[in-house]
């Protein structure tokens, strides 16, 4: 139909003429009224986006001679950040002379991803980048499932029970200096 004639008819109807495929051959327009026509365009692009995940990245640094419990507590971490469903990224750091044994650090990385199999699937192995060492940790398809629940606890009401009550101290200002409350402690 050409253009003049579909124009004509919009007016005809207090519409609008509107081109939806301008890449088609020919271009496709609709008659119809415009401002509605965006504004349902505007709710499908909002319900869209309402629908996406948003893809956290967390980075976690390790260094090559990590002590075994550092390593425990970091891997905690990692375990946490996963099953949150973000990605993670882990860097082992290397300072000095360090660098020469880059294989110290390709062990560690493989044995967090070894022992967070199940948790984690590998994106990116681990490659060396100066004096960093990085690898890619992304949630397992049971973690984005569903099937490993979140614990609600992260394990500091433990380290709070070790550590046994703390003592919260008023405003020390309101002392004299030198009295014995502020030399007990």
């Amino acid at each position: 139909m050409p253009t003049n004639e579909a124009l004509r008819k919009a007016q005809e109807r207090d519409l609008d003429l509107v081109e939806v495929a301008p890449e088609a051959k020919p271009p496709v327009t609709r008659i119809l009224d415009y401002s509605k026509y965006k504004y349902e365009l505007a709710q499908k692009q909002k319900q869209a986006r309402k629908h996406q995940q948003q893809i956290v990245v967390r980075e976690i640094k390790f260094r090559p001679k990590i002590a075994e419990q550092d390593y425990e507590t970091k891997k905690r971490h990692v375990e946490r950040f996963l099953l949150h469903k973000d990605k993670v990224k882990v860097t082992i750091m290397f300072r000095g002379r360090e660098v020469t044994h880059p294989e110290r650090g390709e062990i560690i990385l493989n044995r967090l991803a070894e022992e967070l199999a199940e948790l984690a699937i590998v994106e990116t192995r681990p490659q060396q980048d100066g004096r960093n060492m990085t690898m890619m940790l992304g949630p397992s398809k049971g973690v984005l499932a569903g099937e490993f629940e979140v614990p609600e606890d992260d394990g500091t009401a433990d380290a709070d029970e070790k550590r046994g009550p703390q003592v919260h101290h008023t405003d020390k200002s309101a002392q004299p200096l030198g009295s014995p409350e502020q030399l007990a402690d």
